[in-house]
């Protein structure tokens, strides 16, 4: 007699078979009271993913992807964007594809994710503060979203650190709804400093924004985005992928960005 069928986990996942997530999950390495720190206060400073002899050669690279973009692809404000550095070398992949980040991922997402976003931003000397924001307001589609930043500069009190307020992405409201300027500063709020090569990762529905940089030299930083699988990433990257980065790429990195052939681990 055929039984009777029952539900099960599987039945409701949405990606059923998305075993990378279930991989990823697994074997998170994110300690346990940086998970901690993550959930409480929305943002923690860890160690990034290049070895402190390595940070010369990425910070030449930066510099070379930054002056040869094309001007389609930078943005200059209050600072110096360049988008797309999944696409600028070698060196920049192992920020997307650090344990520890991925391991945030699985923590606050919770379900598959991929990445949205990665570009690079340069805070010259005199650049004023950024306003307080959130990357994604609650109940978005791209909700939760886990941002990282990763210091080719050190980030100091006095050359642009990002601040952040702790604790506040368990409201729902944003700065710009209770906040006259949110370029101001508020009670509890915390620079994230730390030496070049240092990582922030944080729950982009935590208030922050880049301080002023009142010193004489530059803040250089590559910062980007995860977001839940369902959602739209802030740049195609299947659209966007050029032949020589898609040669190098392994099964996890085409998982992230999204691309043909990222179905099972191997």
């Amino acid at each position: 007699m055929r039984s009777e069928r029952t539900t099960t986990l599987l039945d409701t996942d949405p990606h059923p078979f998305d075993d990378w997530f279930r991989v990823l999950a697994a074997e998170q390495r994110l300690a346990a009271e940086q998970v901690r720190q993550l959930h409480e206060d929305g943002f923690i400073v860890t160690a990034g993913p290049v070895a402190p002899l390595d940070l010369s050669r990425l910070s030449t690279a930066y510099d070379a992807a930054m002056a040869s973009a094309a001007p389609e692809d930078v943005k200059v404000s209050k600072s110096t964007r360049v988008q797309d550095f999944v696409n600028r070398g070698p060196e920049f992949d192992p920020i997307y594809l650090h344990e520890p980040l991925l391991g945030a991922c699985c923590s606050v997402i919770g379900r598959p994710f991929k990445l949205s976003t990665m570009q690079a931003r340069t805070l010259g000397p005199g650049t004023p503060d950024q306003g307080l924001h959130v990357d994604v307001p609650h109940g978005s589609a791209d909700w939760p979203l886990v941002g990282f930043i990763l210091m080719v500069d050190a980030f100091a009190a006095d050359n642009g650190a990002t601040r952040f307020v702790p604790g506040s992405h368990r409201t729902p409201t944003t700065p710009e709804e209770v906040m006259e300027d949110p370029t101001l500063n508020v009670d509890g709020q915390v620079l994230a400093c730390g030496p070049a090569g240092s990582m922030i990762v944080f729950n982009g529905s935590t208030w922050h924004g880049h301080s002023a940089n009142r010193s004489a030299r530059r803040r250089r930083s590559i910062q980007g985005a995860f977001i839940p699988r369902e959602g739209r990433q802030g740049l195609d990257q299947a659209a966007r992928i050029r032949p020589e980065t898609l040669l190098r790429l392994g099964p996890l990195a085409r998982y992230l960005l999204d691309l043909p052939g990222s179905d099972r681990p191997k």
